[in-house]
């Protein structure tokens, strides 16, 4: 038998919402990722076949809107979907807030958190012509060490593999230290008049790139217990 075997409606709601991966497929979707690999970009260690599974089960609950556009397939949150959101936000809410902030290697992935940046970013301030910034995440094995942010005010492009351009700035770091900046536990001005972020360019943009940074939507959170437990 599948399923609570109840009529309540959260029951129901869980049968959908809460099987492995869902919430954050959701996520996803609610951030604005609407291609295939786009979404799997912000749930690498998901399968694509279970990706793929999981998407047509959100379709058929009238959750997701399946689009052939010009550009290919998308995938769209419907009514149904959007009114997910607030409740998504506030399930993030409730966990910075109440749950351990205990970060260790196995999940502090600096590109995850690069994804999540870049989607972020506040073109507004950035510059009007290409920038290229490269990132340096010195605890990190040579294949997941470096990143590269690349655009202007009309948008950018996180890539993972050298883009083969001139860096303009270049940010070192760690995993750990730019998980605890973009969920809110350090500030970037602390971090960078501590050294823990290095800022090598032109002063310039050395001046302008904590201004180009918008961090997560739950950075403002408070924490119940707000120093960060560290574990190895």
């Amino acid at each position: 038998m599948t399923g609570y075997g109840q009529f309540c409606p959260l029951a129901l709601a869980a049968e959908i919402l809460t099987t492995r991966w869902t919430p954050l497929v959701l996520r996803e979707l609610i951030l604005g990722a609407r291609r295939f690999n786009d979404i799997h970009r912000g749930v690498p260690r998901m399968s694509p076949s279970l990706l793929s599974q999981r998407l047509k089960s959100l379709e058929k609950a009238g959750i997701v809107e399946r689009r052939c556009t010009r550009a290919g397939i998308e995938y769209v949150l419907t009514e149904a979907g959007r009114e997910l959101s607030p409740l998504m936000v506030g399930l993030g809410t409730w966990a910075k807030r109440w749950l351990p902030a205990t970060l260790n290697r196995g999940n502090a992935d600096p590109r995850l958190i690069l994804w999540d940046l870049h989607r972020r970013m506040n073109l507004d301030r950035m510059p009007a012509t290409r920038i290229v910034i490269g990132f340096e995440f010195i605890d990190q094995p040579k294949a997941k060490r470096h990143a590269w942010i690349v655009g202007n005010s009309d948008g950018v492009e996180l890539c993972i593999t050298d883009p083969g351009l001139e860096i303009d700035l270049f940010v070192t770091t760690d995993s750990r230290m730019i998980t605890w900046i973009w969920y809110g536990d350090m500030s970037l001005a602390q971090a960078l008049k501590d050294g823990a972020i290095d800022l090598h360019g032109p002063p310039e943009l050395c001046r302008a790139f904590p201004s180009w940074l918008q961090l997560s939507v739950l950075a403002s959170v408070p924490r119940r217990h707000p120093r960060p437990t560290v574990a190895a």
